[in-house]
C-alpha cells in the first residue's frame, strides 16, 4: 500500500477502472476527510456529510469502468459532493412539501371528520327536541317544515285556522331555539 501512496491521482483513476481495489483504497485516504469536511460546510450536519461522501465514493466504484476525468480528481470529486450535497437538499425539500401536504391534508380531513360528527350530534338534539315538544304543536311543525305545506294547507288537513297553524310553528320554532341555545352554552363542542 506504500507505493499506492506515491501515484499521481491520474495514475489512481486508471488503476480503478482496471478494478484496482487498493488504488480505490488510497483515494478514499486521500481525499474522504476534506470531502467530508467540505460537504459538513454546505450541508451543516456532520452525518448527512459521511453520508454523502460514502455515496459519491459508492458511485465512483460502481462506475469505474465509465470514469472519464475531464478535470483533476480531487475536482471531479469536489464537484461530485457538490452535485449530490444539492440533490440531497432538494430531495429535503420535495420530502418536506409531501410532508407538509400530508399534514395538511390530515388537519383538514381531522376537521372535516369533526364537523360531521357534530352536524350529526347536533341534528340526534334538534331530533330529540321536536320529538319533546306537545303532540299537537309537533304535528304542525313537522307538516309545515318536513312534508312542506303551507299554513293554509295544514289548516284544512288538521281542521284548524292558518292564523292557529302558523302560531304554532312559530311558538315550536321560538321552543327549538331556546333548549339548542341553551345546550350550545352548556355543550360548546357542539
Amino acid at each position: 500500500m506504500a507505493t499506492y501512496s506515491k501515484f499521481t491521482d491520474n495514475e489512481l483513476a486508471s488503476l480503478i477502472k482496471e478494478n484496482d481495489q487498493v488504488a480505490y483504497t488510497e483515494i478514499f485516504l486521500r481525499y474522504s476527510k476534506l470531502l467530508v469536511a467540505h460537504a459538513y460546510r454546505l450541508l451543516g450536519d456532520q452525518d448527512e456529510a459521511n453520508d454523502v461522501v460514502q455515496d459519491v465514493f459508492l458511485k465512483l466504484w460502481q462506475n469505474r469502468e465509465n470514469l472519464v476525468l475531464n478535470t483533476s480528481l480531487s475536482s471531479y470529486l469536489y464537484i461530485a459532493i457538490r452535485n449530490r450535497v444539492f440533490n440531497h437538499i432538494s430531495h429535503q425539500k420535495i420530502v418536506a412539501k409531501y410532508a407538509d401536504s400530508i399534514l395538511n391534508f390530515m388537519e383538514a380531513g381531522h376537521a372535516v371528520t369533526d364537523e360531521l360528527i357534530r352536524a350529526k350530534e347536533l341534528a340526534i338534539i334538534i331530533e330529540q327536541e321536536i320529538a319533546a315538544l306537545p303532540p299537537k304543536m309537533r304535528e304542525v311543525f313537522l307538516l309545515n317544515k318536513r312534508e312542506e305545506l303551507s299554513y293554509k294547507e295544514i289548516a284544512l288537513k288538521l281542521d284548524i285556522t292558518d292564523k292557529t297553524a302558523k302560531q304554532q310553528v312559530y311558538n315550536a320554532l321560538k321552543n327549538l331555539r331556546l333548549k339548542i341555545t341553551s345546550l350550545m352554552s352548556i355543550l360548546p363542542f357542539l
